[in-house]
């Protein structure tokens, strides 16, 4: 086997593994633990920000609905959750395109931006928490930075991770397994390909729910310090990045207004993904 030929199976092999494709327990896959946080700080948020979500953003508008009628607090940072969300992918967009100009590593510095609005996060939580009420501008403040750092997520996950499933919005992952289901009993000749998305799906899934169960089990245990882990994983994300970075380069960048998602090493400069 040549040099150029080693090479090339071993960033295939990498950015397989970063995907969850080849044994997941051999590398860390990136998808997954991304969906581990936002499945945490959707329920740290959730129970100690009175019912806001960070991840599942638009389901702010059905609690919105909710403390309106039952004259709830938490009014203020569900109205202001949508637009930061909002403007906060589109900063991030526009950063992405700055990034490429001058050949930056796009998704390590998202994934950095991402971290330190957690470490943020973290740090509002324990000192100005617990928050008992929701429209005082600690909350909201709080609940701002880590709605702008799953805004980061989302965005980073549609502009660099496009090959994976997504990692916050489980409502259409499940939706899509069902839709594969079906079709393994119906469409035989497809079950290799539905089976590997499949497995896809779930694994991202079950670790959205890992994430909820764990973020529920620590707020019990420490209240607002539990804030501390989704600042840990995303320091463990860009970690994990780094290390992927060095092995092999992702596809799935936008690249002269089309997306590049095959499994093979990414033929755009490293600098733009």
């Amino acid at each position: 086997m040549s040099r150029d030929h080693s090479s090339f199976s071993f960033g295939h092999v990498c950015f397989a593994m970063a995907f969850g494709l080849v044994s997941p327990h051999a590398f860390p896959a990136l998808p997954v633990l991304l969906s581990v946080n936002a499945g945490y700080l959707d329920t740290a948020s959730f129970l100690g920000l009175h019912g806001l979500f960070t991840a599942h953003v638009t389901g702010n508008l059905v609690t919105l609905g909710a403390s309106v009628v039952l004259g709830k607090c938490g009014v203020v940072a569900k109205l202001v959750a949508l637009p930061v969300f909002c403007c906060v992918v589109a900063l991030v967009r526009l950063a992405a395109l700055w990034l490429a100009e001058h050949e930056w590593r796009q998704l390590r510095v998202l994934l950095s931006i991402e971290c330190l609005l957690l470490f943020v996060v973290f740090t509002l939580a324990v000192t100005l928490g617990p928050f008992p009420n929701a429209d005082a501008w600690p909350a909201v403040l709080t609940g701002a930075m880590a709605v702008a750092a799953m805004a980061v997520q989302n965005a980073a996950h549609r502009l660099h991770l496009n090959g994976a499933p997504p990692s916050t919005l489980m409502t259409g992952n499940l939706t899509q397994v069902m839709i594969d289901g079906v079709n393994l009993l119906c469409e035989p000749e497809a079950r290799a390909d539905v089976r590997a998305r499949m497995l896809r799906i779930l694994t991202m899934i079950a670790s959205f729910a890992s994430g909820c169960g764990l973020a529920v089990l620590l707020f019990l245990v420490i209240g607002t310090w539990c804030f501390a882990a989704p600042a840990l994983f995303g320091l463990l994300a860009v970690i994990v990045h780094t290390g992927i970075e060095e092995r092999g380069q992702y596809c799935g960048c936008l690249h002269d207004g089309g997306t590049v998602q095959s499994l093979i090493p990414c033929p755009i400069p490293l600098s733009q993904c």
